[in-house]
């Protein structure tokens, strides 16, 4: 029996609508929703109308980041259904996220809820090296492609499996091969 090829699908940002959550946890923290200012912007700094936060404040917001916010982030616009079709064109999807492994779990049952066809998540955690937290997970699955939306998670991904960049703004196009110098 031949296995199905794997797809890596990074989460926050290209299943996930970490942007949106942020501002619902933002609400959370402080008890006011902020003003978007620009619904296209990669940074949630950037996209809703709030301060960088240091000190008590940031301590406030990182308490939120709990099972309940990581467990709840919602769908990006058409990720479910196109996950379900690249399920039903044969491949097996599988999450890899920079997320801290604690919150694996609570990642997987978002997804489920959310109603993708992922039945497994990898989350590798953060790391400052030359290569992204992401690569030996892709590679140990065998990935014939993996899909992010922050061009340094490709970096130390081999040459062999295809690369495709979630792109925000007006384009609306995805890049594929990318960071590939």
């Amino acid at each position: 029996m031949k296995t199905r090829p794997l797809i890596a699908l990074d989460a926050d940002g290209v299943l996930l609508d970490y942007s949106l959550a942020y501002a619902h946890l933002w609400e959370r923290a402080f008890g006011y929703f902020p003003k978007e200012l620009d619904k296209n912007a990669y940074w949630p700094l950037d996209r809703w109308e709030v301060e960088a936060l240091d000190g008590e404040r940031l301590s406030i917001f990182k308490d939120c980041m709990d099972e309940q916010f990581w467990s709840t982030i919602p769908a990006v616009e058409h990720a479910v259904q196109a996950c379900h079709r690249l399920h039903d064109a044969g491949f097996n999807l599988v999450c890899v996220t920079a997320l801290r492994p604690q919150f694996q779990n609570a990642r997987l049952q978002n997804l489920r809820d959310a109603g993708f066809p992922i039945e497994r998540v990898i989350a590798t955690g953060r790391s400052t090296g030359d290569r992204s937290p992401k690569a030996a997970a892709i590679e140990q699955l065998g990935a014939a492609a993996f899909v992010d939306d922050y061009l340094p998670y490709f970096k130390g991904i081999k040459p062999s499996t295809h690369l495709a960049l979630i792109c925000r703004g007006s384009t609306r196009r995805c890049c594929t091969n990318a960071g590939r110098s």
